[in-house]
């Protein structure tokens, strides 16, 4: 193996690591309360940066 593939090999080995453990220890999404991403034209107001709060 190459110093690059062995780099490669870590990296991708590291990284599906960390997304088993995040998934493991993260709770559950319950998409029926999450707000919309983009609320055009849905009727909904959005939630969540400040460009979208009232005055």
């Amino acid at each position: 193996m190459t110093g690059r593939t062995h780099r490669q090999l870590w990296f991708w080995t590291a990284l599906l690591a960390f997304l088993a453990w995040d998934f493991s220890n993260s709770a559950p999404i319950d998409l029926r309360q999450e707000p919309p991403l983009i609320a055009a034209g849905s009727g909904q107001a959005s939630a969540g940066g400040h460009c979208a709060m009232a005055d």
